[in-house]
C-alpha cells in the first residue's frame, strides 16, 4: 500500500470528498484507512459496565484507499506516489509531479 499512516490525504470519492486529513490507521489487508475527521458513522452502543457511554455514538470509520489520493508536501497537490531505489539500497516513495522525496 503506497499510503501510511500520518500522511496527508485528500478524499476523492464518497460524502466526503475534497476533504482533508491526516491518516491515523493504515489496516493493508483489507486495503483501507482511518482519516481523522472523515467518513463519520453513527453506532448505537448499550451501556457494558462502568466505562461505556449508551445512546448514539458518532465515531470515524475506515475509508477505501483507492478514495484518497496523497498529499504532497512540497507542492501542496494531490499526487500519485512512485518508488524510487537509491544509491544505498532503500527503497523510497516519490512525487510523481514535482519528483520530491515524501519519505
Amino acid at each position: 500500500m503506497k499510503i501510511r499512516k500520518n500522511d496527508t490525504v485528500l478524499v476523492l470519492a464518497g460524502k466526503d470528498r475534497g476533504k482533508k486529513g491526516k491518516v491515523r490507521f493504515a489496516y493493508p489487508k483489507s486495503e483501507r484507512l482511518l482519516v481523522e475527521g472523515v467518513n463519520f458513522i453513527k453506532k448505537h452502543a448499550r451501556p457494558t459496565g462502568q466505562a461505556r457511554q449508551a445512546g448514539i455514538i458518532e465515531r470515524e470509520a475506515p475509508i477505501h484507499v483507492s478514495s484518497v489520493m496523497l498529499l504532497c508536501s512540497r507542492c501542496n497537490r494531490p499526487t500519485r506516489v512512485g518508488f524510487l531505489k537509491l544509491e544505498d539500497g532503500h527503497r523510497v516513495r516519490i512525487c510523481r509531479s514535482c519528483k520530491e522525496v515524501i519519505d
